[in-house]
């Protein structure tokens, strides 16, 4: 992907793009790790950690609202606040269920699972996905910079 489809997509390229896939290593090993030493149980991980993945469905509703949906379940600003009320409501089940929500967010992305566009699930902040992601992307708008001019 040249920089300028990169700026076209949305979607990182190169080191920058290497950069927020370590991150996302990142974001599911520390939580994952801070799950372990709160000795909270593994059971709950198992079972709640494909639970934001049920966002998909949103795509049954179509691209736009299926990105919608998708993309609420998975940044990070959800897990961030269910934690900061759990810590204000002294409730360690939603500190628990945070850490969890975000391991799976650094998983996702960790495997290249970008927030996603309304053009459809394979269109990510971070790349293409899929089989198809290497295909020419289609041009929606024209790149002429001039207008042309009509008579009167």
């Amino acid at each position: 992907m040249t920089e300028f489809t990169a700026t076209k997509t949305g979607a990182v390229t190169g080191g920058v793009r290497l950069l927020l896939r370590a991150e996302g290593a990142a974001l599911f090993l520390g939580p994952t790790l801070f799950y372990a030493l709160a000795d909270a149980p593994w059971g709950l991980y198992v079972l709640l950690f494909f639970v934001p993945d049920l966002g998909l469905l949103g795509y049954l509703l179509g691209p736009r609202l299926g990105a919608i949906i998708y993309n609420a379940l998975h940044a990070t600003i959800g897990p961030l606040l269910l934690a900061l009320a759990g810590v204000l409501t002294v409730e360690p089940l939603a500190g628990a269920i945070s850490l969890i929500w975000l391991a799976h967010i650094g998983f996702d992305r960790m495997l290249g699972f970008g927030l996603k566009y309304a053009e459809g699930f394979g269109f990510t902040h971070l790349g293409r996905i899929g089989r198809r992601k290497h295909a020419k992307p289609v041009a929606t708008e024209t790149l002429d910079p001039l207008p042309t001019e009509t008579a009167a």
